[in-house]
């Protein structure tokens, strides 16, 4: 995931820093979520989200509204508490709402999403 360039570089890093900071979850269970929904956003293939959370990541990153009670109950009986599924699920928002903006900001730069 890219900062991109600008007027926006500063905002975006502070948004990833807060995301990456102190959490119940480890903050690389969160950098690999932030990165996997990036990339779906952004229409590219890369490394599934860790489990058990891969495919509600990429409910979340592609299709939030379709996001069920029952997605959520069958991650809290497997052991998951509600804290840490608010953290997962801001950190793939976030990644895709950040990947989003990168190719948003490739296409008015007239350039291939990288």
């Amino acid at each position: 995931m890219k900062n991109p360039p600008g007027k926006y570089a500063q905002f975006t890093q502070r948004i990833i820093d807060t995301m990456l900071g102190p959490g119940h979850t480890p903050s690389e269970l969160r950098k690999a979520v932030m990165a996997r929904a990036a990339r779906l956003a952004s229409l590219r293939s890369g490394a599934p989200a860790p489990a058990p959370f891969g495919n509600y990541v990429d409910k979340v990153a592609q299709h939030a509204y379709k996001v069920t009670d029952e997605d959520v109950t069958a991650l809290q009986k497997a052991g998951n508490s509600d804290d840490v599924l608010f953290e997962v699920t801001t950190a793939a928002a976030v990644g895709a709402a950040l990947g989003r903006l990168e190719r948003g900001m490739a296409a008015l730069q007239g350039r291939e999403n990288d």
